[in-house]
Order: structure tokens, then sequence, then C-alpha cells
């Protein structure tokens, strides 16, 4: 790694770095060249490397310039200011910190807030080997101190986006959980529909294979009273009574009467199509009592309905006419 790369590395910014190897011969005057410039904004830096390009070429043409004093001010006369000693530097009152120039000064203002300053006749001398030398260790002491910060930042923001990351995976979850169990129903009752639709050709074959039977059984009786000399008025009469003697069946009920048991409060009574789902059931019980059912079970003979079986109608489940469910 290379000069360059290692000043980048310790925390100064490319341009700073590029204009430091460029006026000195070396890492260590790098270093020092920085230290000594650390407080002048690098604008500045730029515009007086510029300058002074273009007062050497005028200097070969026409000969040095006149003298200026340190803030780029002419005195009158001799050059020195009319009343009092000579201004060497610009002291910071705040901090006491010495300026050999003015945007030096104003630089320093512009990053410590401090706005008081005063000429001074001391003279901002550069720093010893000493006091470079424990500017370079300040430097690299900031540098680890830099990376130590942004290590725990950078720790902090990774925890941060893997709660995240749980957070959306768990979501996610959610909702394929949620998805599968709605694709479970969907499928639950295409069955129950293609059951029932299956239940209701098979009752219309059983229907007309009776009806056939019957219709044989009365041709042969009427043919068989015609021989005998009998009224078929009666004959057809005694199969009539005898259906209408025969207790109704449960398929025929339309409606199922449920007395829903709560786990608290008073039982919920109420009626349901034969062809609703336990599911419908459970959502009935949801928006009236806001409870959300995960089971049900019969009081006699016992028998529980899980979650799996929600797809299945009051009538399949054997519910109709009417029931009492403990809800759970």
């Amino acid at each position: 790694m290379g000069d360059y790369e290692n000043l980048i590395e310790m925390g100064f910014e490319p341009r700073r770095v590029a204009l430091a190897l460029k006026k000195t011969k070396g890492f260590n005057d790098a270093i020092t060249w920085l230290g000594d410039n650390e407080d002048i904004s690098i604008e500045e830096l730029e515009a007086k490397e510029g300058d002074q390009s273009g007062e050497a070429a005028t200097h070969a043409a026409t000969g040095p310039p006149d003298e200026e004093d340190p803030f780029g001010e002419q005195g009158e006369g001799d050059g020195r200011s009319a009343v009092g000693p000579e201004a060497k530097s610009l002291k910071c009152s705040d901090c006491g910190k010495l300026f050999n120039t003015k945007p030096k000064a104003e630089f320093h203002a512009s990053r410590t807030g401090h706005d008081n300053f005063e000429e001074s006749t001391e003279e901002a001398k550069p720093m010893t080997e000493e006091e470079k030398a424990a500017h370079l260790e300040m430097l690299r002491k900031k540098l680890a101190e830099k990376r130590a910060t942004q290590a725990i930042v950078d720790q902090k923001t990774q925890r941060a986006n893997e709660a995240i990351r749980r957070k959306n995976d768990a979501e996610s979850d959610r909702i394929k959980e949620e998805l599968r169990k709605r694709e479970q129903l969907k499928e639950a009752e295409k069955r129950r529909r293609e059951k029932q639709e299956d239940a209701i050709a098979k009752e219309k074959i059983r229907a007309q294979i009776k009806a056939d039977q019957e219709a044989r059984r009365l041709k042969v009786e009427a043919e068989k009273a015609v021989r005998e000399g009998r009224s078929i008025e009666a004959t057809a009469a005694a199969p009539s009574a005898a259906l209408a003697s025969q207790p109704r069946p449960v398929s025929s009920y339309t409606e199922a009467r449920l007395q829903l048991r709560l786990p608290s409060g008073t039982p919920l009574v109420k009626s349901f199509p034969a062809e609703t789902t336990l599911f419908e059931v459970a959502s009935a019980i949801e928006e009236e009592r806001g409870m959300r059912p995960s089971t049900f079970t019969t009081t006699f003979p016992k028998k529980t309905y899980g979650s799996s079986d929600f797809g299945m109608t009051l009538k399949e489940a054997k519910l109709v006419p009417s029931a009492v469910l403990i809800v759970a």
C-alpha cells in the first residue's frame, strides 16, 4: 500500500492527501504538512497553491512582489502599522490558539464556533518534532476511535436490519400460513360441494329406481285387482298410508337449530341453513361474541370437530335438525 492509500486509511480526505504529497517529499513530511494545515479549508489551500504557481511564473518574468503583512493588508509608509507594535498573528480569545493568516482563523471559527479573535504580537510558531509526533499520535487515536465508533454503528445497523429481516420473515410466514388455511378451506368447500352433488345425483337415481319399482308394483297390483274383481283405489291407498306413517328423514330438513355453549356468558342459540359449514358458524360466533372458535364438541354422542373439519356442513356433521355444541 502506497503513501496515498495509507493517508486515506488514516482518515484524511483525498484532496488534502493529494496536495500534501505534491508539496512534500514523503509520508512523514506529508503528515507534518497535514497537521500544520488542518485548520485551513481545502478550497483555501488549493487556491493558495494556484496563486503560488502564478506568482512563480510572474516572479521569473518581473521579479519578486512587494512584501505584504501577515493578513494580506498593506501598511502605510514603511509597511508598519501607524499606531502600536506590529501584529504578527491572530489569537482566539476562547481557546488561545494563534493563527498567522486570516483564512486559518476563519476556518478555525467555522469548525469550533469560536468567534472572539484579537491581533497579537506573538508569532504562530511551527510545531516541533515532538509536537508533530504527538499530533500524529493524536490523529491515529482519532482514527482508531472513529473506526471503533463506526464499528459500533455498523453492529447496531446490522442488528436492526436483522430484526427487520426476521420480522419480515415472520410476517411472510404468517401470510403464507393464512393463504394455506384459505386454500384448505376452499378445497374442503369444493369437496363438500362435489360430495353434495354426488349425493343429490345418487338420491335422484334411487328415487327414480324406487318410483319405477313402485310403478311396476302398482301395475302388477292393478292387473291382479282386475283379475280378482277388486277396487283399484283401495289397493293404491294402502302403500300411500304406509309411506305417510314413516318418520321424516333427516335429509329432508333444511335448517339446523344450534345451542352454542361458550366458555363464558350465556349460551348462544341460532338457526342456520343445513348447508352452512362449521367455518361459517365459527365466523358468526366471532362476529357476535368476539371469540374465534377452534373446536366444536357435541354433548351426546360426544364428538369433537377441529379446524380441519370446518369445511363440513351441519348436515354432513349430523347436527340437523338441532344440536347442542360446546365451543372452545
